[in-house]
This record gives C-alpha cells, sequence and structure tokens, in this order.
C-alpha cells in the first residue's frame, strides 16, 4: 500500500477507484494507494450467508423505524445516528434479570438496550396449561408488575420495540 505525502495537490483528497487502483482517506489526514481486492473467488460460509440474511431485515426494520421518536430522541441525546440505533435494537433482544412472586403479584425485571415494549406474564399449572394470562404494568423503567389469584409456574415474556422476545420462567 503506498502513501501519498500531502504536498501533492493532486492526489492528497482524492479517494474512491481509478481502474485498479484504490485510493482510501485515512484518519489522519493522509492518502493511501492498494489494488483493487478481487472478490471474485470467494464463497460464504452457511453462517455468513445466515448473518447476511439477518442483517437484511434488521436494516429493513432500522429504514422504517428511524423515524420513531424513541430512535430519534436517543439519537440526538448520544449525537449517534437514529438508523444505527434501530439497528442495533434489532440484534439485541431484551433481558429478563428477575421474576419474584409474592402477596398476589409477579414482580418482572427486564432491561433492554433501548426500551422494553411490554411484558406478558402467564401462569401454568403442572401439565403446562394456561391458568391465566396478561400484561403486566410498568411500575418503574426497569419493573413490571402483574396481579395475580392463581398458582402454579409463572413464565414471563418481554418484548422490546424490534420485535424481539425473551421468554424466563420463575
Amino acid at each position: 500500500m503506498a502513501k501519498i505525502k500531502k504536498n501533492n495537490s493532486l492526489l492528497e483528497n482524492l479517494s474512491g477507484s481509478v481502474g485498479d487502483l484504490v485510493f482510501r482517506q485515512m484518519p489522519d489526514g493522509s492518502t493511501r494507494v492498494s489494488r483493487k481486492p478481487d472478490f471474485s473467488e470467494r464463497e460464504f460460509s452457511q453462517a455468513q450467508t445466515d448473518h447476511q440474511g439477518r442483517f437484511k431485515l434488521a436494516s429493513a426494520y432500522a429504514s422504517q423505524a428511524k423515524t420513531q421518536p424513541v430512535y430519534v430522541e436517543r439519537a440526538r441525546r448520544k449525537k449517534k445516528n437514529a438508523y444505527n440505533l434501530a439497528l442495533a435494537d434489532w440484534f439485541h433482544p431484551p433481558v429478563i434479570h428477575t421474576i419474584e412472586q409474592r402477596d398476589g403479584r409477579i414482580r418482572v425485571q427486564a432491561s433492554d438496550d433501548m426500551q422494553v415494549a411490554k411484558v406478558e406474564v402467564r401462569i401454568l399449572d403442572s401439565d403446562g396449561n394456561v391458568l391465566e394470562q396478561g400484561q403486566a404494568e410498568q411500575a418503574n423503567p426497569l419493573f413490571w408488575e402483574y396481579a395475580t389469584s392463581a398458582e402454579g409456574t409463572v413464565e414471563a415474556s418481554a418484548w422490546d420495540l424490534a420485535g424481539n422476545v425473551t421468554v424466563a420462567e420463575l
């Protein structure tokens, strides 16, 4: 890779490709020249192809979600791009930290890199049949609460804005 000196006014701000040469602007202000890479023999593994498919879905989500107020406001506060925040949110599902049951209330602690959109609670009997289910109310930014009179296995599901869901049992 060749480096162009700053006093070469003809080439110092050039970027892109010309023929088989690629010109790159570096962070220090210098320009680097290299041969164009050859990807004609490249074969992707199944894992790479799967990730490319997931990235296409994430990109489609981020393209429509970048105007949602949550992403716009967070991007403004963090001096980032709303599209990139939505893209990252698509790849990161919410996390359920704890599920507690006492005094007829179920309390779920859940978080997400952007926002937990909703939490749903299901009470199951010993055979896995649903005795009761409903949406929990947000008590504060981290905790969601659900009032119940049923006894059984508690299953909580947390959704984020991108539609990712995480399920946990007590």
